[in-house]
């Protein structure tokens, strides 16, 4: 069993980014600048592979790497990870511990006003909860990936229409397919401090991108899921709008994604 890193970066070369990410496996970069080209080169003995992209968007760099990985497992990632010594035979470690396990999610340390979840025991993932994982938590078998046929969207995320969320939609569309999707109570790296892409505070954009996302996620239940999350994290994400207004612009969000407006 083998693992390799996927991973979308921008402006970035082989050597700098697989130093930068502390890389112990083999990986496929897919990197956003103005130039297209691939290039090949080892470190630490590992294979990473470097394909350069005038095209912008997280879902469509990643769907480039999906279709160029060649090993057992799939690691999604981003420049902003490095990770921990042994990663890659912790994740192999995993995946043999439990072989009914088409996808793993890790744990990934970042800063505590950033954190959606930490995984604290090994259990399966269902669809009321899987909106809390980022894709650099996700280690997915490659032959179950590619038989799911599942992509990410092009709707969703950095450099797209709506700001973030096709990791959740990628997730779903997985285990509604029938595919099992587990946690692992395990670090495999940290997120480094930057300045986001798509996060620019909790104002009108990302309630009412947050209520397109519910839409595809939740369907006629939504509603429901909206008052659920802004009840949960009202501290966190209310500070500054109260929560009516919150869920109005989410709701908003919601009519959009069923074609209201």
């Amino acid at each position: 069993m083998s693992v390799q890193v996927l991973a979308s970066v921008m402006n970035s070369s082989p050597d700098r980014i697989a130093e930068q990410m502390n890389l112990g496996s083999d990986a496929v970069i897919i990197n956003q600048c103005d130039r297209l080209g691939a290039e090949e080169t080892e470190y630490r003995g590992h294979k990473v592979r470097f394909y350069s992209f005038p095209d912008r968007g997280i879902g469509r760099s990643r769907n480039e790497a999906i279709m160029r990985a060649d090993r057992d497992i799939c690691l999604f990632s981003d420049a902003d990870i490095v990770y921990r010594e042994g990663y890659a035979e912790a994740v192999e470690a995993e995946f043999l511990r439990n072989p009914r396990a088409d996808m793993i999610l890790f744990n990934i340390e970042v800063e505590e006003e950033r954190r959606t979840y930490q995984i604290t025991g090994r259990r399966r993932v269902h669809w009321y909860n899987c909106g809390r994982y980022g894709a650099v938590s996700f280690a997915v078998r490659r032959d179950s990936l590619l038989a799911s046929g599942v992509t990410f969207s092009l709707l969703f995320g950095g450099g797209a229409r709506y700001s973030n969320g096709e990791d959740s939609l990628f997730l779903k569309e997985f285990m509604s397919k029938g595919y099992r999707v587990y946690t692992a109570p395990v670090t495999i790296g940290r997120e480094t401090a930057g300045e986001s892409t798509w996060f620019f505070g909790y104002q009108e954009k990302f309630f009412r991108d947050r209520g397109v996302l519910y839409h595809y996620l939740y369907g006629r239940l939504a509603g429901l899921m909206a008052i659920r999350f802004l009840l949960a994290h009202r501290e966190k994400l209310c500070a500054e709008v109260s929560v009516r207004q919150a869920y109005a612009w989410m709701r908003d969000g919601i009519r959009e994604g069923r074609g209201g407006n």
